[in-house]
């Protein structure tokens, strides 16, 4: 069964949202989806950039008045 998984990143600074998330990924089914909750600006631009590095698919970036929220499905 494909586990979906979230990722609490408030409070820290990039890199650290991003190290986080490869470090979640690594252990992640294929096709399993991570939501990272983040307060970083900052991962707007690096967890999309990553994701195209690596192949994951970007499926929702949501920017909230104190949080922002990434959902990415791992390839």
């Amino acid at each position: 069964m494909i586990e979906d998984i979230e990722l609490d990143t408030r409070g820290l600074l990039c890199p650290l949202p991003v190290i986080r998330t490869q470090d979640a990924v690594k252990n992640m089914e294929k096709g399993a989806t991570l939501r990272v909750i983040a307060t970083d600006p900052g991962v707007l631009h690096d967890i999309p950039a990553w994701c195209r590095i690596h192949g994951h698919t970007l499926i929702e970036t949501t920017d909230g008045d104190t949080e922002i929220s990434i959902r990415i499905q791992v390839s």
